[in-house]
């Protein structure tokens, strides 16, 4: 018997059974969705954080007083031990780092805006040094960023975001207008194109007033975050070692102690998320793999079922001359057709749970390219493995005894 006469006898087979078969392959389906449809968050995830968390601009850096935390106890800890970045630090890094193209700082606040009766609460107001917008990528939509002499001499300006637009300026051409901040009137001088959100949360709901009108209205007491642009991005390991060795000669610290302060760049946010999501996959991968386990012994199951309702037909065929490697061979097929229609299966549920999710959810989904070579291999390997026991039983049945069989 050759191959394409086994596979018409599986497809015939698993036809003529198609209940059986489907609530069969359940197990396979369920884990093969599950596991592509994981990646698929993952993957959109992975790409998402990116192109829009981790985009500090080509060669830059930060310097503030918190990095990358992930844990409660972390936090605590860096929050007794790490000192507040000072201006006079920023300051120092622009003058002493020969290495750096640029450097910036800002302030980060939050308050309520207010034009004339309408107000709009919680919004992220930074104070900014000139250039920051530049350093980091505030593409600008309308008008102008925040200049040098705004920052020097204070002038009440600002730039907004693309929430502040809508829902203070809805209809209106906000350039030139006004809006007030902690009672202190502000003139609009730009717009930043809208960034969208991530996981629910804006990234359009902030407002950049120079440095120096941040102070004179919230104070000094918090710690700035400095941005670096390196003038080479190959350099910039020796750039992040000049700023650690100012820094560090600034807060007194000997060799023997830590640094009092965290250094972040766009390689290292990507790595970190990308080993957390790693782990994760890994996690889901072994929890979902006991779908498949299940659909494979269900599988078995249902193949040693259908050995026993075949019998006959087996010693029929055994005493016209089939061989025991073609009854092994016609059942292996029939197993490895059934895990593979449940993966196809399972493929397409889980490319159109992909697509839902990245219409109705925050969740930026997206179908990995990998996944229905994967899904085939796996199943070709869950049909054989749980099928090889049931065609060995077929093919070891004794034609005479299979005859006899009513």
């Amino acid at each position: 018997m050759n191959v394409a006469e086994a596979t018409r006898l599986a497809v015939e087979s698993i036809w003529a059974n198609r209940l059986r078969s489907f609530l069969t392959l359940l197990g396979v389906i369920i884990g093969i969705a599950a596991i592509v449809a994981t990646a698929a968050v993952i993957n959109g995830l992975n790409g998402y954080v990116a192109d829009k968390l981790s985009d500090l601009g080509q060669g830059t850096f930060t310097v503030q007083r918190f990095g990358i935390i992930t844990s409660r106890d972390e936090y605590f800890e860096k929050l007794r031990k790490n000192r507040k970045i000072r201006q006079e630090d920023a300051r120092v890094i622009r003058q002493r780092c020969r290495s750096a193209r640029a450097v910036a700082w800002q302030a980060q606040s939050t308050a309520e805006l207010r034009r004339g009766s309408a107000e709009l609460r919680e919004v992220s107001i930074d104070g900014v040094t000139a250039g920051l917008l530049e350093i980091e990528p505030f593409d600008v939509a309308d008008g102008r960023t925040i200049l040098p002499f705004e920052e020097q001499r204070a002038v009440p300006v600002a730039f907004i975001g693309n929430d502040v637009v809508e829902q203070l300026f809805a209809g209106v051409d906000p350039i030139g207008k006004e809006l007030r901040i902690k009672g202190q009137p502000v003139r609009i001088i730009g717009t930043a194109q809208k960034k969208g959100s991530f996981l629910g949360f804006s990234q359009d709901n902030f407002v950049k007033i120079p440095y120096s009108l941040h102070r004179k209205l919230f104070g000094t007491r918090g710690s700035l975050r400095v941005s670096v642009q390196v003038e080479d991005p190959a350099r910039m390991a020796e750039c992040m070692d000049e700023v650690r060795a100012i820094l560090r000669a600034r807060h007194k610290l000997r060799p023997s102690e830590d640094d009092d302060f965290e250094m972040v760049t766009a390689d290292g946010i990507n790595s970190l998320w990308e080993s957390m999501t790693k782990t994760i996959f890994s996690i889901a991968m072994f929890v979902v793999g006991i779908s498949l386990v299940v659909g494979g012994v269900v599988i078995m199951n249902i193949m040693l079922v259908s050995v026993v309702e075949r019998t006959r037909e087996i010693g029929v065929r055994k005493a016209v001359g089939a061989r025991q490697r073609d009854i092994v061979q016609q059942f292996l097929i029939e197993s490895t057709l059934l895990s593979c229609l449940g993966g196809a299966i399972g493929i397409a549920v889980a490319f159109g749970a992909s697509k839902l999710l990245s219409i109705y959810t925050p969740l930026p989904a997206e179908f990995p390219p990998w996944a229905p070579p994967v899904a085939f291999i796996v199943c070709v390997g869950i049909g054989v493995f749980f099928g090889i026991s049931p065609a060995r039983r077929a093919a070891n049945l004794d034609p005479i005894e299979a005859l006899r069989t009513e």
